[in-house]
C-alpha cells in the first residue's frame, strides 16, 4: 500500500491505484482520481454512473455487474467506455473510490 497525493488529498492505494479506505472517498476526491486518470471533468453521465457503483457498494459491499450499471444508467457499455476509458471496472471503480473489484484483472 501507498500513500498516494491528489490535489489537497492524501489517501492510500494498493498497487493498482484503488483506494484502501472507500470511506474516505467524497465527490472532491472522486474529481483528483479522475484527474489522474485522464478525464478533465466529470459530467451527469459520469455521475450516474459513480452513484450506482458507490451505492451498490454501500448496500451489498460489491461492485456492480456491467449488465447492472448499463441497465440502471440507461447508457450503452459503448458509452461508458468513452467516459470512463480505463473501463468499468478500472476507470469507474477507481473515481467511485472503491477497493479494487474482484476478477479486475
Amino acid at each position: 500500500m501507498a500513500q498516494v497525493k491528489l490535489g489537497n488529498f492524501e489517501i492510500e492505494m494498493d498497487g493498482d491505484g484503488f483506494m484502501t479506505h472507500p470511506a474516505l472517498w467524497n465527490n472532491e476526491l472522486a474529481l483528483e482520481i479522475a484527474k489522474a486518470d485522464g478525464i478533465s471533468e466529470l459530467t451527469a453521465d459520469h455521475w450516474k454512473i459513480i452513484r450506482i457503483i458507490r451505492q451498490n457498494f454501500e448496500e451489498k459491499g460489491i461492485a456492480p455487474m456491467v449488465r447492472t450499471i448499463c441497465k440502471e444508467t440507461g447508457l450503452k457499455l459503448r458509452e461508458i467506455y468513452e467516459l470512463f476509458p480505463l473501463g468499468p471496472a478500472r476507470g469507474a471503480c477507481r473515481v467511485a473510490g472503491l477497493p479494487k473489484p474482484d476478477g479486475c484483472v
